[in-house]
């Protein structure tokens, strides 16, 4: 994403090309996995089922009205924010860099404080064969060090201190919600909190800068 805001600097692309261009670039580098995750909560939240058929239909590949329109509304957004950012900040290309660092840390954060919410898929296949106190505290001073840099780069202290707010309530009202509605976190759940994620963290840089 850092190689196509240079190249779009240096060819001169409007700040429409370059968010369409950005949005598209995080798409395939990460093979629309964790789109798929918003897609299978959407389908899955939005069914209200109980726990059981939740879980079927998280692990079912096909989408439904739901998820389509979850991924209508994050596309939009994501869009939207990077159309902001390009438009009117596209000099502080830092962020393209510290805002997905962000919110994978976050996930991270998220992923070893949260029960796995079944005995089989990618979240159980990991916690069985990670050590969560050596994840977690890396993570964290991870987290800690990177938001120090934002208040480095930036030069002041409300963003940083905004950012760290933002990703401690939003880590925190996940888990309570997708232990409430899923009983713990699936793959699919660790994506679609990575999306969100990047859409808050946005919002909170475009608010406060």
């Amino acid at each position: 994403m850092l190689g196509i805001h240079a190249a779009g600097a240096y060819a001169g692309f409007s700040p429409l090309l370059t968010a369409a261009l950005m949005l598209a670039a995080g798409v395939i580098l990460t093979g629309g996995l964790h789109l798929d995750g918003v897609a299978d909560t959407c389908d899955a939240f939005f069914s209200y089922q109980d726990r059981k058929r939740r879980h079927e239909i998280l692990g079912d590949p096909r989408i439904g009205a739901f998820g389509v329109l979850g991924l209508l509304v994050l596309v939009l957004l994501k869009f939207a924010v990077l159309y902001e950012w390009a438009a009117a900040h596209a000099d502080s290309w830092g962020w393209v860099i510290i805002i997905p660092f962000l919110s994978r840390s976050a996930m991270a954060v998220y992923f070893v404080i949260t029960e796995p919410a079944k005995e089989t898929g990618i979240a159980h296949f990991f916690r069985s064969r990670l050590n969560s106190s050596v994840l977690a505290g890396w993570t964290a001073g991870c987290l800690g060090a990177a938001v120090v840099l934002c208040g480095r780069y930036t030069g002041t202290v409300m963003l940083p201190l905004a950012l760290a707010a933002v990703i401690a309530g939003a880590v925190l009202l996940f888990r309570f919600w997708s232990r409430r509605h899923f009983g713990g976190v699936t793959g699919d759940l660790c994506g679609a909190f990575i999306e969100g994620m990047e859409v808050l963290l946005w919002i909170t840089v475009l608010s406060l800068s």
